[in-house]
Formats: C-alpha cells, structure tokens, sequence
C-alpha cells in the first residue's frame, strides 16, 4: 500500500535505488571483513588484492551482456533475477573461503556477473519510466544506494564480525536481496502503459519524453554507437571517474587499519564517512544539474561542469592525503574528495541518457566495463605498490591524475545532445 500511493515511476526509482543499496552492502562486506579472513587463512597483501579484485572479472566481463540482455528481455526480468543470483552467491562466500582461495574468486567472480546486470538493467527501466526532467535525480538517487549501502557495510560489517564471527555478515546480507525480490515482483511492471493502475497524467508525463518503441537486441547499431566520440569520451570518463571510487571501496578500512593503527570496527566506521559525504553531494550536484537544465542552460554545458568540478576537485584531495599524519586529518580530506568526485554522477551518469535514451541499457553496459576495470586493475595495482612501497602515497597520486586525464577528455569530447545512431 506504502508503495502504491505514489506515482509509478517512484516505485521504479525507489525500487531500483534499493537494489542499488544491497548491491553495494553485498560487495562492500568482503572489504571489513576480509580483515579477520586473511587473519585466519593466513593470505598476503597480494593474494588479498586478488580475492578483492577478482569479484570485478565477472562484473566487467557480464555488463556488454547485461545491456543486450536488457533490451532483449527487459529490465524487470533482469534485475529480478540478477538480485537473486548475487544474494545467494554472497552466502555462499563462508563456505567458499573454507574450501580453498581458488574455490573464493570462482565465488566472488559469480557474484560479479550477477551484480553486472543492475545498472543496464535500471538504465532500461528508466529509459521507459523517468521524463527528461527528472533524470539527472533520478539516476542520482538509484545510485545514491551505492554511498549507503558502502556506509552502512563499513558501519556493521566490523559489529557483526566482532558479535557473530565473520560468515554471519554474508548470511545476514545475502538475504536482504531475496526480500527484496518479494516487492520488486509484485509491484513492477516492465512499461507504464501496462500498469494495471497507472494515472492517465502521469502515463501522459512519461510518454512526453521517454522511450516507449521497442528496440530489439539484433536492432543495436553497434556500429555507429562505436564510431560517436561522444560515446567514447563517456566511456572513458567512467573508468577515470570510477579509479579513485573503486581504490577507496577496497582498500579503505586497510588503509585505517594499518596507516593509523585504528581497530577493525574503528576502521569500518572510519571509512564510512566519506560514502556519507559522497551521498549528500550527489544529491545536491543532480538537483543543481535538473534545475539549471530546466532553467535553459545547455545540457552539454551542465554535464561538462558537473564533470570537471568533480574529476579536478577531487585530484587535489587525493593528492594532498600523502600528507596527513592523523585519522581525523585523513578523513576529512577524503570527505572532501569523495564530496567533489559525487559531481560526477550528476556529469557522466546521467549521460547515457541524454545522447541515446533507447539504448541507454546497452550503452550503460559498454560504459561500466570500462568502469569495472578499476576495480581489477586500480585495486590489484594499490596492493601491489602497498607491498612495493609500504605506503599509500603513490596510489592516491595515481588516482589524482587519471581523474585529471579524464576531465580534459570530457571537456573535449563529451556532450549532452542526443546523438543520431
């Protein structure tokens, strides 16, 4: 009844922001708790950047399928069973790391092919559900459950390790997701026009704006999609706006822990910190985005500063953290990093749905492979140069500068104008 007494593209949004949230809580765990698990198995810096790093080989290798897939079966299906899938993966995680590393990555790879499937298959319901005017909120709050679910994770993952031991966290989370499969079956439908009690207003907003033909998979023009610099230089933005995200998602209670000595649970909370930062901005950044869009200012202009505010903002925050000698110092300076890297969600993000709504699933899919392969290669790289170097100065340098990389491509390339495909 909560759920059907607002308009039904909020169930969508609220939804979609919700699965958005377990997705992280699900992948986020691993980062506290693999604290106690390497304590217990007895595994090297290396060999925990691995298992870390490993769950983004199946994430990267299944978001080109997700997006086909979302326009071939559509989003509901989907994201539907992709939440099932990963949330029974993550509890299988305990029994997994008790047999063997090898038997741990095959695990965390599987979880990351369910996990590929959420934001192409959102992308396609909003394609179909959110007007032009509210999308730059919209896809802000569905990813806004990425900084809550990355806080909440940090926040109890280190109580239910110290209360219940480490496998209870994979337990607990992994059953969210089937809860909330329960409410997505029952009160979504894949488009608003078969909507058994959709409003004629709001089934006339949706239609002004939004993609309602459908597009099968074999009519994708993969071609002409591959040849747009625009599309390129979204790509590109989404790997050089996810390095630093995905460094501080990893290793960040590490970096807590070992850096200024704090506890596990003092770690966790640390660190959660600045996903709340980055929750608070993304929001204001995506209204300021709609409001001066609806005001008339140019969408490729609005998209260009929201991105560039957060990429060279955020540079100068990575770069100043290889001088802090306190946990306090450190995590105010990675409150403002992250707070200025939140401007990129109301930049890149949104894009996919500005230059090719009726392939925004599809496209979000090419993007976000190039913005898994941080997660592969950004986090194998900072345990590497941990090992290397016995600090963390040299990756927080290397993250300011492909966030500033990213920004003069954007500035170039980008813009916010549909593109003919």
């Amino acid at each position: 009844m909560f759920i059907s007494a607002y308009p039904k593209r909020y169930s969508v949004v609220g939804l979609s922001f919700l699965a958005a949230f377990i997705c992280y809580i699900d992948r986020v765990n691993i980062s506290v708790a693999i604290i106690p698990m390497q304590q217990s198995f007895a595994w090297s810096e290396t060999t925990k950047g691995l298992i870390l790093s490993s769950f983004y080989i199946g994430y990267m290798l299944f978001q080109i399928p997700s997006g086909w897939l979302s326009n071939s079966l559509g989003g509901k299906l989907l994201l539907g069973t992709a939440v099932v899938w990963w949330s029974l993966m993550t509890m299988l995680t305990p029994a997994a790391a008790t047999l063997s590393v090898g038997v741990l990555i095959l695990t965390r790879i599987a979880m990351g092919m369910g996990e590929a499937a959420t934001f192409p298959a959102a992308y396609k319901m909003f394609s179909q559900w959110v007007p032009a005017a509210e999308r730059s909120r919209a896809v802000t709050l569905m990813v806004s459950g990425i900084p809550l679910g990355t806080l909440f994770a940090l926040i109890t993952t280190g109580w239910f390790v110290n209360q219940f031991g480490w496998p209870s966290v994979f337990y607990v989370f992994g059953s969210i997701g089937l809860i909330w499969f329960i409410f997505w079956h029952k009160f979504i439908v894949e488009k608003p026009e078969t909507h058994p009690n959709i409003s004629q207003a709001e089934l006339q907003q949706i239609h002004s704006s939004c993609e309602v033909s459908d597009t099968s998979a074999s009519a994708i023009p993969w071609r002409n999609i591959l040849r747009s610099g625009p599309v390129w230089a979204l790509i590109i933005n989404h790997f050089c706006s996810s390095w630093g995200f995905y460094v501080l998602l990893s290793w960040l209670p590490s970096y807590f822990l070992s850096v200024h000595n704090l506890s596990i649970a003092q770690a966790g909370f640390y660190s959660a910190a600045p996903w709340l930062a980055l929750f608070l901005v993304s929001n204001l950044a995506a209204w300021l985005a709609d409001t001066a869009i609806a005001k008339g200012i140019d969408t490729t202009l609005v998209r260009k500063a929201m991105q560039s505010i957060g990429l060279l903002g955020s540079a100068v925050f990575f770069y100043l953290l290889q001088g802090t000698d306190s946990a306090e110092q450190a995590v105010l300076l990675l409150c403002c990093a992250t707070g200025l890297l939140a401007f990129t969600w109301a930049g890149y993000l949104p894009n996919h749905l500005d230059i090719a709504p009726q392939y925004a699933g599809v496209l979000m899919g090419m993007s976000n492979t190039a913005g898994t392969l941080p997660g592969i290669i950004g986090v194998l790289i900072t345990g590497w140069l941990i090992d290397m170097t016995n600090s963390y100065a040299s990756a927080f340098n290397l993250a300011a500068a492909v966030s500033v990389l990213g920004a003069v491509i954007w500035l170039i390339a980008a813009s916010g104008k549909r593109i003919q495909l």
